[in-house]
């Protein structure tokens, strides 16, 4: 148990001063290594109010932990832990900045919730808008592959081309970081073609104003979605309209409702990070060797496109379509555990219940009536699988029913996925730039033959 004395942070004549045990913890060293650092003229100590211990000013100790690099903690598991300030996941609950991530999720917008995981302020009516070098630059890279590629190839490319059309990318400074990736969402979504029909002037995703400023508009209400009536910026842009509009024509050519809007942009709250996923630590390895953001965004999509990452919607969708295909949930479950295969859309490693993100997606589809009929092959995909096993729903089953109720196609899970989590690697990138360059490196534990060993023959 931490000493009361040691558990508060006490303000002091040069700012915020830490307890020696803080002091610790911040570099990642034992406190006899504190002193140590005072001893060799590396850290500067004043006795604490009453005679009790020493206090360190926090820039220094900040300070020092950059130019030596502080030691990562180790996880229950034993394995490395990066320290992060975006999420937090505790008693089936997740936090971005230490609010309820679903709660923010259904009272604010995308924008609003990518705005505040990157700065930590709130930016009521927040729209992000495309430059149209950017996007002309995308839909061109995109519009050359070949017509069966996926969504995240394209993005991949996008990413690639809006990165080439950007001389400013090198610039790693927070404001160029944060300008330059409230142009490249929206450019993603622009870059992607309309589904049912081709791109024309005034459609929803075409190019966006130059600069890619976050231009405001109207705050949605809790679990709406921005006013459709809303005029388009100058210039073609459609930068009052929110990225859930942009997106959705190139998801499914059904015309959209306000609930399945609401849903959609819930979705890309809710996803925008989830802790150190794969992507997210390939992000910040990325970040880490100072890569310029657009590159981190493109580690992120690598490891993404795996089926046990962002893909796992696309199995869930599929087999719901099979569920309602044949009836029941019986014999597709059935299917699934006679080939040795998991069942799509359950459990998840870091929940005991239901995952909070598909608990809140659920409750909005319930709102829409197209949705009945998916929502309820998912809620027997559980009640079938819980006659052996408890596993709970996660969120690419959620995913799965807003797509096939929406008569999207089995990837539109993971171009959502993808589209919004770009915001996450982004606020990972930002943290990771102010560590110590090149800090993510392990050392490998070598299994081979030991040398020398003779070259091998001709």
């Amino acid at each position: 148990m931490t000493d009361r004395s040691e558990a508060a942070e006490q303000p002091g004549a040069s700012g915020q001063r830490l307890t020696t045990r803080q002091t610790a913890e911040r570099l990642g060293v034992k406190p006899e290594t504190v002193y140590a650092y005072v001893s060799r003229g590396q850290l500067s100590s004043s006795r604490a109010p009453g005679g009790r211990g020493s206090t360190f000013d926090a820039a220094e100790v900040d300070a020092l932990a950059r130019r030596t690099g502080r030691r990562e903690p180790s996880s229950a598991t034993g394995e490395q832990a990066v320290r992060t300030g975006v999420t937090l996941i505790a008693d089936d609950r997740y936090y971005f900045r230490g609010v309820d991530a679903t709660e923010l999720a259904a009272r604010y917008s995308y924008e609003e919730v990518a705005e505040w995981l990157w700065t930590g302020e709130l930016r009521p009516g927040v729209r992000f808008t495309a430059p149209e070098q950017a996007v002309a630059a995308a839909r061109r890279a995109v519009g050359a592959l070949p017509v069966h590629c996926g969504s995240t190839d394209r993005l991949r490319v996008a990413v690639v081309a809006a990165a080439a059309a950007d001389p400013l990318r090198f610039d790693l400074s927070r404001d160029a970081v944060l300008g330059g990736a409230r142009s490249l969402i929206p450019t993603l979504v622009a870059a992607l073609p309309r589904v049912g029909g081709d791109e024309g002037p005034g459609a929803c995703g075409d190019d966006g104003a130059v600069g890619g400023a976050a231009e405001t508009g109207g705050a949605r209400e809790p679990g709406g979605a921005a006013d459709p009536g809303e005029p388009a910026a100058p210039g073609g842009a459609a930068a009052s309209v929110g990225l859930a509009r942009q997106l959705w024509p190139k998801l499914t050519a059904r015309q959209p409702d306000e609930p399945s809007l609401a849903t959609l942009d819930t979705a890309l709250a809710l996803l925008i990070d989830h802790d150190l996923a794969a992507s997210t630590l390939a992000a910040r390895v990325a970040a880490s060797a100072r890569a310029h953001p657009y590159a981190v965004v493109s580690a992120g999509l690598g490891v993404l496109e795996g089926p046990l990452h962002g893909a796992a919607s696309g199995l869930a969708h599929r087999m719901l379509a099979e569920v309602l295909e044949r009836g029941g949930a019986a014999p597709v479950v059935a299917d699934h555990l006679r080939a040795g295969r998991r069942v799509p859309g359950l459990g998840h490693r870091l929940y005991t219940g239901e995952d909070p993100r598909a608990r809140t997606l659920f409750s909005l589809l319930a709102r829409i009536p197209q949705a009945a009929q998916a929502l309820a092959a998912a809620h027997d995909v559980v009640a079938t699988t819980a006659r052996d096993a408890t596993l709970h729903a996660n969120v690419d089953l959620a995913l799965a029913v807003l797509s096939v109720a929406s008569d999207m196609p089995a990837e539109a899970g993971e171009t959502v996925f993808a589209i919004s989590r770009t915001a996450g690697w982004i606020a990972h990138a930002l943290e990771e730039y102010g560590e110590r360059p090149l800090r993510m490196r392990p050392s490998g534990h070598y299994t081979g033959p030991r040398p020398p060993q003779p070259l091998p023959p001709q």
